[in-house]
């Protein structure tokens, strides 16, 4: 005998009342759903036309506000594109960098990603720069212009990927001869010495490489080793990547100022001789 018991009329109610507000309410969602679909693709359409007439200053906030009102309606990788560039074109290099890194970070499969991950390297090449200071941005920069060369190896940009990253080479090169040198000004030659055998070896394309010769020659010459300044006068001359407009001249010039400084040492030494002789005389005669 099976017993049929015959649910209470106010459980029948909230169950229909239930499943017509979900129902209600799944309406209500994708109401509001295309609305905002409609309203980013409003805001982005807009917004794009005033991109194109280069109105970058005007559309940043404009940008800001869709990346904040529209993920997940498919306008997200174009906003966040255009306002990468809209902060590269206006120079301001710390924005654009931080943007085109979001960027490469949000949207990896983008056709744009290349792009955007070279102009994040050519921001942080562009960012202030001071030789004095602390050489952390060009090392960031570096290795921005690295990480693009790792990811993008057969890039039709590599040229202009070598040619930032030997721009970025020559500033750290100039620091260190700006160190050299600041010895040499402080009556420093040992130091100098150090410095520019070693800069020598490790930026032979700096722009530099001549006046690195140069200033070890004077060092050398300022310890009295006159043997050692001629040597690298002798090999700035046949370097072909020590270049400088006035090359013979300042050579010709610095080897005379050598010859100079060898006679008066060689003076010197000769009268300290003397003395020597003259006391060692003077004790043999007291004796």
């Amino acid at each position: 005998m099976s017993i049929f018991i015959k649910p209470p009329f106010f459980a029948l109610l909230l169950v229909s009342t239930v499943f017509i507000a979900g129902c209600a309410n799944t309406a209500k969602d994708l109401d509001g759903d295309a609305s905002r679909l409609a309203m980013c693709k409003e805001r982005v359409s807009v917004v794009e036309e005033r991109f194109k007439k280069q109105e970058y200053g005007r559309i940043k906030n404009k940008l800001e506000e869709i990346l904040a009102l529209c993920p997940g309606t498919g306008y997200m990788e174009q906003a966040q594109f255009m306002l990468a560039e809209s902060f590269f074109n206006l120079e301001e290099w710390i924005e654009a960098r931080g943007e085109y890194g979001s960027f490469v970070l949000n949207f990896p499969g983008s056709p744009y990603a290349e792009t955007a991950e070279f102009r994040k390297a050519v921001s942080s090449f562009n960012m202030e720069f001071h030789i004095a200071r602390d050489e952390t941005q060009t090392t960031v920069a570096m290795k921005d212009f690295e990480r693009f060369t790792s990811n993008y190896p057969e890039s039709p940009l590599a040229d202009s990927v070598d040619f930032y990253y030997n721009k970025l080479i020559n500033r750290l090169a100039e620091r260190e001869f700006q160190t050299a040198n600041l010895y040499y000004k402080l009556e420093k030659p040992k130091a100098v010495v150090i410095y520019l055998k070693d800069f020598l070896t490790l930026y032979p394309q700096s722009e530099r490489r001549f006046d690195a010769y140069v200033l070890t020659a004077k060092s050398y010459s300022e310890l009295d080793l006159f043997d050692e300044a001629r040597h690298f006068l002798s090999t700035a001359k046949t370097d072909p990547l020590a270049l400088h407009k006035k090359k013979e001249q300042i050579i010709a010039k610095l080897e005379q100022e050598i010859d100079k400084a060898e006679a008066r040492f060689e003076k010197r030494v000769a009268k300290e001789i003397s003395k020597k002789r003259l006391r060692k005389q003077e004790a043999e005669d007291f004796d």
